[in-house]
């Protein structure tokens, strides 16, 4: 037990939401033989990233972040520290200079973000990220366009992980709470079945019981054996769930450690988490 109720009884307890795992679990890959260096490999990692918006400055400056499978990776720092850019260059919004983007042992740095959706791949933006007209259920539709099979099983299970949005199935997805609406946003990225979520911000303008409800969620997510990138401003309360915490100024990694290390660091504590 970590004593923090978050992280308490971690581990993959269902895989139902995601694809059938195509690679054994790393108890496998012990007891089959030695580890290789590829199979030391992230899950996910954006190496040494150095880019910026179309033809303008470099605002990440050799920026790794990485997330193994089925573990929580937070991204924090102070405003303009280049977060959700970081964020967006893993999914392929903006060119990469220097650097690469690896999923799953694959170099995908030079794949549109469409294609890396097909990879496996989801991104949930700050803002933006439902379609206020449509309806919860119609939202989650939307979200398996890529996909050609049944996808009622996979909205089942969303509705087991978000109740609300099964009640609220046939409401305008508009017409809902803030932390509602990143439900939906949340429970459409899922139904594309992802290997990887990722999180622009997912707890911004709501109030902290909602932000405690959805980072039990994501919680539950991760258990299911998807990695999970997120950018966070509440930094100490996501520092709490991670697995991995990556801490950026001005668009260079600062302090990188697991999330327990970063909250006990006293630098860390002084400079970015208000002591």
């Amino acid at each position: 037990m970590t004593g923090t109720p978050y992280q308490d009884d971690r581990g993959n307890k269902d895989v139902s939401i995601t694809r059938p795992r195509t690679h054994p679990p790393p108890d496998a890959l012990m007891e089959s033989g030695p580890v290789t260096a590829a199979a030391k490999q992230p899950f996910l990692i954006g190496d040494r990233m150095t880019g910026g918006y179309g033809m303008g400055a470099n605002i990440i400056h050799g920026c790794t972040v990485a997330v193994d499978q089925g573990q929580i990776a937070v991204i924090v720092g102070p405003n303009g520290a280049g977060k959700s850019t970081a964020m967006k260059a893993v999914f392929g919004m903006l060119n990469l200079r220097e650097g690469a983007v690896r999923l799953d042992g694959e170099d995908i740095t030079l794949l549109t973000p469409q294609d890396r959706v097909a990879k496996g791949m989801a991104f949930v933006p700050q803002t933006s990220n439902i379609f206020t007209s449509l309806t919860v259920e119609e939202n989650l539709e939307m979200g398996a366009f890529l996909r050609r099979d049944d996808i009622g099983g996979t909205m089942a299970q969303v509705y087991d992980l978000f109740p609300i949005l099964k009640d609220k199935r046939y409401q305008a997805a508009g017409e809902l709470s803030g932390g509602q609406r990143q439900q939906v946003a949340v429970g459409r990225a899922l139904m594309t079945q992802p290997k990887l979520l990722m999180l622009d911000e997912p707890t911004a303008g709501v109030s902290p019981i909602v932000m405690d409800e959805l980072f039990d969620r994501i919680i539950e997510v991760a258990r299911t054996g998807i990695s999970i990138l997120m950018v966070e401003q509440n930094a100490r309360q996501a520092l709490h769930i991670a697995d991995k915490g990556y801490v950026l100024v001005q668009g260079r990694n600062a302090y990188t450690d697991t999330g327990q290390a970063l909250l006990a660091d006293p630098e860390v504590r002084r400079t970015f988490l208000g002591g």
